[in-house]
């Protein structure tokens, strides 16, 4: 399956879950898109809510169905909890730092700048945005990417860097300093029901 690449306003409102990370499109219109959005009722099904959990996860970080799987299937061979484990492993994704770094301001435009060889790991370029960072690796922008307009505008509006990560304004660099913990991760998200719908 390809990735999403159509509204993703319309996306948040039918997973009740702001996809930007702004939460401008739930503000406006907190119902699903359509004719009959503000008058849904329907309630879902245990199968339902699992599936929906899942594509709330999925969307989220912005990977296909097969990136997603494979993940998981990772995420179960290591030792703890497996939604947890997987949890991390997504926010491990260099595409996903970038973002938390604050040098985008969307996962997709994350996604971006690494596709478009301006991210360096640990010195060298990295263009693959599911590359996994380690802890202790560096992430910086190459030297001509450094006065990227859309690279200034994100740390300009970024006011939050996680506290796993560090982040040196002045030099562009920002280190993955160690794994983050659950309590750190989307609260939003239910992983248990990520984990039952897989396990049918």
């Amino acid at each position: 399956m390809a990735r999403y690449t159509g509204p993703s306003w319309k996306l948040s409102r039918r997973l009740g879950i702001s996809l930007s990370g702004t939460g401008k499109e739930i503000e406006k219109r907190p119902y699903a898109p359509g004719p009959h959005g503000p008058n849904q009722r329907k309630k879902l099904s245990e199968y339902g809510l699992q599936l929906q959990e899942k594509q709330k996860l999925r969307h989220m970080y912005g990977v296909t169905e097969r990136q997603f799987r494979n993940l998981f299937d990772k995420a179960g061979k290591m030792p703890g909890k497996h939604g947890e484990n997987f949890m991390i492993l997504l926010e491990a994704r260099l595409d996903n730092v970038v973002y938390r770094l604050g040098l985008a301001r969307t996962r997709r435009a994350a996604r971006q700048l690494v596709n478009h060889g301006h991210i360096l790991v640990n010195g060298s370029r990295v263009d693959i945005p599911s590359y996994r960072v380690a802890a202790g690796q560096t992430i910086s922008l190459r030297e001509k990417s450094r006065n990227l307009d859309v690279v200034k505008e994100s740390i300009e509006v970024n006011n939050f860097v996680p506290d796993y990560l560090t982040f040196d304004a002045d030099k562009l660099e920002g280190t993955f300093t160690r794994l983050p913990e659950r309590s750190e991760l989307a609260a939003e998200i239910n992983e248990s029901l990520i984990v039952e719908f897989y396990s049918r």
